[in-house]
């Protein structure tokens, strides 16, 4: 006798390895489920999926109470951060706060014009010069006298000064390999994030309380957060020209990667006596794209309708990174290591606050 769950057992186990995945539907039956596409599209829909919710439900949050969408998306990310430890959602995590921050990025390109950076002057860009190297120096000499490799002081330094976790996966490829390469890589990229998501909740109250204007709160969040979609957070939640400003100012930061790690494999090749060296990465996509943008809203050859349009899904894609991100940090690995590390970058990010803060009060 044939039982109706005996001829159901294929369909019920497919259900159950789809609810194991928290995706709560069988999977698709897609055609040349093969194709590297598809492959790549069933290991990153789960992660994406998840950050999106989180992103729709702060925008839904933010719009009823008035508060700022970025922060509630990190907020939500946080809470879901297991998520980020294992399973199908990792991949698509990943993907949204690295691509689809790239993307966001790109896009915002879209609101700002060859103008508005002119009326910014040459006062920030010689900030964030200053403000980088100084970082990059503090931590090379800070870090002997904690006990700490310079080339440790170098990849923190790095990090805070310019970009976050992409600097320090950067300034890491060209680095001598070490037994503790790995540790102080993943270290430093956990450290950073975190100290750039404390401030983008932190510096926008120092930026209100001092009385700055749209301008100088845009010089000082640009010039100071690590990571740019803490920066873009931080900025557009106090209002759309700050986070204009503050945007330009963090893309200065970012293009100066390309020559701090162009240098710093110069100084490894010269002292391992010519060994050969990785070569410096390129410039990142995003960027060019930004820049895109930029130059063609400037000379007028997109229409109204498409730079809005632009602008909206930009935020779209920023909510959903900054979620993301949310789910990848976790303060619990940073009790896992010793304090000298951490300590050093508080004291690198607390170096490059105060420079920061002192052009902008005295000077612009």
């Amino acid at each position: 006798m044939t039982h109706d769950f005996a001829t159901d057992t294929e369909e019920a186990q497919r259900l159950f390895r789809s609810l194991e995945g928290m995706e709560g539907m069988p999977p698709p039956a897609l055609p040349g489920r093969g194709a590297p596409q598809l492959r790549a599209l069933r290991r990153v829909y789960p992660g994406l999926l998840a950050a999106v919710t989180a992103g729709l439900a702060a925008t839904w949050l933010s719009q009823h109470y008035d508060a700022p969408v970025m922060l509630y998306a990190l907020l939500f990310g946080m809470a879901f951060h297991f998520l980020h430890e294992e399973g199908r959602c990792v991949a698509g995590i990943e993907f949204a706060s690295k691509t689809v921050l790239r993307i966001g990025v790109a896009l915002l390109g879209a609101r700002i014009t060859i103008e508005q950076i002119i009326a910014l002057g040459v006062g920030p860009i010689a900030t964030v010069v200053v403000g980088v190297l100084t970082t990059l120096a503090f931590g090379a000499l800070v870090s002997r006298w904690l006990g700490l490799s310079r080339g440790f002081g170098v990849l923190s330094g790095g990090a805070v000064g310019i970009c976050g976790a992409s600097a320090a996966l950067a300034i890491a490829s060209v680095l001598p390999r070490t037994p503790e390469s790995e540790r102080d890589t993943i270290l430093t990229v956990v450290t950073v994030t975190a100290l750039s998501t404390i401030a983008m909740i932190v510096y926008p109250i120092v930026a209100a309380s001092l009385g700055f204007d749209q301008k100088q709160a845009g010089i000082f969040l640009g010039g100071t957060i690590h990571d740019v979609a803490q920066v873009v957070g931080a900025g557009y939640s106090m209002s759309n020209a700050t986070g204009d400003v503050a945007t330009y100012v963090k893309l200065l930061r970012v293009t100066l990667l390309l020559p701090v790690v162009f240098g710093v494999a110069l100084l490894v090749r010269a002292r391992s006596n010519g060994a050969a060296g990785r070569v410096a990465p390129p410039v990142p996509l995003f960027l060019i794209g930004f820049a895109a943008l930029v130059a063609l809203g400037s000379l007028g050859w997109l229409p109204k309708p498409a730079l809005d349009g632009a602008s909206a899904l930009s935020r779209w894609f920023l909510v959903t990174a900054i979620a993301a991100l949310g789910m990848k940090t976790s303060f619990k690995s940073l009790l896992a290591v010793g304090w000298r590390p951490i300590a050093l970058m508080v004291a690198e990010t607390m170096w490059l606050a105060a420079l920061v803060l002192a052009a902008t009060l005295l000077v612009l």
